[in-house]
């Protein structure tokens, strides 16, 4: 008789259930990749009774509707985000657009961050305006939220932390408030990552995510993903299905080969970020150094409370007298980085930021040239070498 490894048990801690979510629980270490289109059943009857039921079930009929490959991923992607169910979707871009569709009509509104993924701005913008959809922007940290709901807002949309600069808000009192007006509060958790932070367990409806960055951790997967709580997951099940989204099974087995290593990763980038992060609050020339994990006054206490960890972002702001073609010329000089979007790979990256047009609220024309950085997987003293050489070539 094969024994059974795979089962997590409630006592496990959350790495140990992680490592074995979404694996058979005899046999094969990993779920074998089901490449699939049509799937085929022993007679009419049973043909019938399965389309009744896949609406509400999670049953095997169709590629579309999901694999032996997607399942397992959504069955850990639950665990990480602790959630009801759970769907995956081509880009991270792709689960934002769903999200929207599965829960907005005609004649709604939606309150947006003002930190939010500059794509998704584009998106409101461009293509929800198009279906009657309207949108407004909130600070980051949420403190004129209750001023700004409608009588027609439906959804909140947070990201925490924001992007680019990663200020934090309490998803506690948002939660709260998002109820009392009765709208869905939908949280970006890409930065987070499910290891990181829990937007369900804080009061949010449903947590999406570019599992293209952290929970890929090899910069060679698309996807995006979608987990919800219990009351709201029927919406998510239509739109997918409506909208034909899905994912191959061979991204599938790759996106769960990099959840099993996810937990060593993050710490390993929150490490190194914290070094190179604080060789940079040193450096005379930086005029300001933005991490989450850096935060002050009463957003370190919500950082300390609702968050794990850090990750590997790290953004600088560098003082007025540095000119942007200085900067760039610095970033051009670095050996170790790439420049190039995305983040959450193996790799340490770079690219300038241009805060005048990722804000809506707030007046950065000022301010002093910046960029971002992705600390890697390198060795921290290697990352802050590199950095050293390329700044006094190019800034001093």
């Amino acid at each position: 008789m094969l024994k059974d490894q795979t089962t997590p048990a409630q006592e496990d801690g959350f790495n140990t259930r992680l490592l074995r979510a979404g694996r058979p629980h005899q046999g094969w270490v990993n779920t074998p990749v089901t490449r699939a289109s049509t799937y085929v059943f022993n007679s009419v009857g049973e043909w019938r009774d399965t389309r009744q039921r896949r609406d509400q079930e999670r049953l095997a009929s169709y590629g579309a509707r999901g694999t032996d490959s997607t399942y397992a991923l959504e069955d850990a992607l639950v665990l990480l985000e602790g959630g009801y169910r759970a769907k995956v979707f081509p880009t991270g871009l792709a689960a934002i657009a769903m999200v929207f569709l599965a829960y907005l009509k005609s004649g709604d509104h939606v309150l947006i961050t003002d930190g939010v993924y500059e794509p998704a701005r584009a998106l409101c913008a461009q293509s929800l305006s198009r279906l009657g959809i309207t949108h407004s922007f909130y600070r980051p940290d949420g403190s004129d939220l209750a001023e700004k709901i409608q009588p027609n807002t439906r959804m909140i949309y947070a990201e925490n932390p924001s992007s680019l600069i990663y200020e934090l808000m309490d998803l506690r009192k948002v939660s709260a408030l998002a109820r009392q007006h009765g709208c869905l509060l939908v949280v970006d958790n890409t930065w987070g990552s499910g290891i990181l932070h829990q937007p369900l367990a804080l009061g949010a409806d449903i947590s999406l995510m570019a599992a293209t960055k952290y929970l890929s951790g090899h910069a060679d997967i698309m996807m995006g993903t979608v987990v919800t709580t219990k009351e709201v997951w029927q919406e998510m099940e239509t739109v997918q299905v409506n909208y034909g989204q899905t994912v191959g099974a061979d991204d599938a087995w790759l996106m769960l080969r990099g959840l099993r290593t996810l937990p060593v990763r993050m710490r390993t980038h929150q490490e190194n970020m914290l070094r190179v992060a604080d060789w940079l609050r040193n450096d005379p020339r930086v005029a300001r150094v933005y991490a989450a994990g850096l935060a002050e006054g009463e957003q370190a206490g919500i950082f300390q409370r609702d968050f794990k960890g850090s990750n590997g972002l790290v953004s600088v702001e560098f003082k007025a007298d540095i000119s942007a073609r200085q900067m760039e010329a610095m970033i051009d000089a670095l050996r170790l980085f790439g420049i190039g979007a995305s983040w959450g790979g193996f790799e340490s990256l770079v690219v300038p930021m241009n805060m005048v047009s990722a804000r809506s609220l707030s007046d950065w024309k000022a301010r002093g040239a910046m960029c971002r950085f992705h600390i890697g997987l390198e060795e921290p003293a290697d990352i802050i070498a590199d950095l050293q050489q390329a700044f006094d070539a190019h800034l001093s």
